[in-house]
């Protein structure tokens, strides 16, 4: 299960030349920056032109993480003009960035299962990791077909792998709280085994499940009820009666910050409960900077008075996801791909949560001649070019030309 070096293995490729990654700056800029949306954010982030207001959140769109990825993505097609080139699954979770990828002829690859199209792989080919990451059978299956690899992992996803590897060595077992099914968290489940493959792990993904989780560490229960609610989210051979009894935290990078927070407080009880103390405990903090820095803003920008909220992003994106999740209880919230969601004044359609599902809102606030104002922010994974485009169509709709916006 160790990402060690195989005989046809090649090294990892450098493509951050510098000569490479100027014609990537330029070209980025073009696909995705906003010079409004940057003189926007340098005059504090308002803007009113007659009766209509929009706020931006201090922090929004794309973080380092994500600039890196795109950037080393858009130097391999540079660095390899003639070789086919594949990526594992998206490289982030943004529909315009991936169709601009697919656009330069980089191959998407299956990423939940490995198929044959990974034993077609040459050693002539390029594989480019996406910023989640990948596991292990993955990284192993690509250095045997001898690749060039251009990795793109995210330092923060990186940071979390060496936490559960130590975990693992220790012969702790990491609760990871995220997503099961998520790029990221089968990612850094696949390093929780450890690199003799023997380590283990337990996804949760809600309070519930936390709550459930700790009701066993105090008392124990039905081990097969238990292997059931948690299905597809424990390690091979996971056994709560032996693999809870040391424990170690960490977390998709993703996630809301109060609810891991919250998560750590509810595990670190109940190992206190049943131990008398916590030596069976672990804990770091792995929620990544930039989805703290979004999450924080929203939170000061939520205490300014808002009619609606255009929060914009992929819709599976997590850390966008987390964004609607927070806002929603507050301010009406319509979670947009990009600004063709609102269809008109009264029409947006926007997905569903709760549901998993896009759906239509038939809304009279922006379509009404009274003051409004409406608030826009975005994911990590986002581009300002979208953003842009959205502020854009919010005035259009209330009367107020592109030509003029740009003017104020």
């Amino acid at each position: 299960m160790s990402e060690v070096p195989h005989e046809s293995q090649r090294p990892r490729v450098n493509v951050r030349r510098p000569d490479v990654m100027e014609l990537v700056g330029a070209q980025v800029a073009v696909h995705f920056h906003s010079s409004i949306v940057e003189k926007l954010r340098d005059r504090g982030g308002k803007i009113t032109v007659g009766n209509t207001t929009l706020l931006l959140a201090e922090q929004f769109g794309f973080c380092y993480g994500v600039e890196r990825a795109i950037d080393l993505a858009y130097a391999s097609r540079r660095v390899f003009p003639d070789h086919r080139i594949f990526l594992i699954g998206e490289i982030i979770h943004n529909p315009e960035v991936n169709r601009q990828l697919r656009e330069m002829d980089i191959v998407s690859l299956p990423w939940r299962e490995m198929d044959a199209s990974y034993d077609a792989l040459t050693r002539e080919d390029v594989l480019i990791v996406p910023a989640f990451g990948a596991p292990t059978a993955f990284m192993d299956k690509v250095e045997q077909r001898g690749c060039y690899v251009v990795d793109t992992t995210c330092g923060d996803v990186m940071k979390v792998w060496r936490r559960v590897r130590g975990y693992a060595l220790d012969g702790v077992t990491s609760i990871i709280h995220g997503k099961s099914d998520h790029e990221e968290t089968r990612a850094t489940a696949s390093r929780a085994l450890g690199e003799h493959g023997d380590g283990h792990y337990l996804v949760v993904l809600t309070l519930s499940d936390v709550d459930y989780v700790c009701d066993y560490l105090r008392n124990g229960g039905d081990k097969t009820e238990f292997l059931k609610r948690f299905a597809g989210g424990y390690s091979p051979g996971f056994d709560p009666d032996r693999h809870l009894m040391q424990v170690g935290l960490a977390n998709q990078t993703t996630m809301l910050k109060s609810e891991t927070e919250e998560i750590q407080r509810r595990i670190r009880q109940a190992v206190l409960g049943r131990d008398g103390n916590v030596l069976a405990f672990r804990v770091f903090d792995t929620i990544c900077g930039a989805t703290q820095e979004r999450q924080d803003a929203l939170f000061e920008m939520l205490q300014k008075p808002m009619d609606m909220l255009l929060v914009v992003g992929g819709y599976n994106s997590s850390n966008t996801s987390h964004l609607v999740e927070i806002a929603e209880p507050l301010v009406p919230t319509f979670f947009i791909r990009d600004a063709s969601c609102i269809k008109s004044l009264g029409e947006i359609v926007h997905f569903d949560l709760h549901h998993r599902r896009e759906t239509t809102t038939y809304a009279s606030l922006l379509a009404s001649g009274d003051p409004v104002t409406v608030g826009i922010t975005a994911g990590a994974s986002c581009p300002n070019n979208l953003i842009e485009e959205t502020l854009f169509k919010v005035f259009e709709l209330r009367g107020v030309a592109r030509e003029a916006l740009t003017g104020a």
